[in-house]
C-alpha cells in the first residue's frame, strides 16, 4: 500500500508554507486582495495539494507528473515573494520565513523528484535484462 500523502515530509512542509503565506498575505495592502495575495495563496495550496493529488495517482510516472507541477507553483510562489519584497508589502522577518520555507520545499521537492526518476530508470534496465 502507498505512503498516506499526509505522512510525506514534503507534504508536511507545504502545509507549513501555506500557514505561513496565509499570515503574510494578511499584512498585504487591501488593494492587493484580488492581486499578488489571491496570487500568493493559490500557488501555495497547489503546492501541497499536488502533492497530495499525485500520491493519489495510480502510478509513478503521474504521482512524479504532479510533483512537477508543485514545484512549478513553488518557483510561482518565489517569484511572488521577491514582488511582494520589492514592492515592501510586509515585513521583512515574514518575507524571509517564506523565503526559506519555499526554497526548503522546492531542494525538498527537487530531491525527491530525483529518487522517483533514478527509481524508473533503474526499474526500465531491469526490464531489459
Amino acid at each position: 500500500m502507498a505512503q498516506d500523502y499526509r505522512d510525506l515530509i514534503v507534504w508536511q512542509k507545504a502545509i507549513d508554507l501555506t500557514v505561513c503565506i496565509y499570515k503574510l498575505t494578511r499584512s498585504l495592502p487591501k488593494d492587493e486582495a484580488y492581486g499578488l495575495s489571491s496570487q500568493m495563496r493559490r500557488a501555495s495550496v497547489s503546492i501541497a495539494s499536488n502533492i497530495a493529488e499525485g500520491r493519489g495517482r495510480l502510478n509513478p510516472a503521474e504521482f512524479r507528473q504532479f510533483l512537477g507541477v508543485a514545484q512549478g507553483s513553488t518557483y510561482e510562489l518565489q517569484t511572488q515573494i521577491v514582488v511582494a519584497n520589492s514592492l515592501g508589502f510586509a515585513s521583512s522577518e515574514d518575507l524571509e520565513q517564506a523565503k526559506v520555507l519555499s526554497d526548503e520545499v522546492s531542494k525538498m521537492l527537487s530531491a525527491f523528484i530525483h529518487t522517483l526518476n533514478s527509481a524508473a530508470s533503474r526499474k526500465k534496465l531491469a526490464a531489459r535484462s
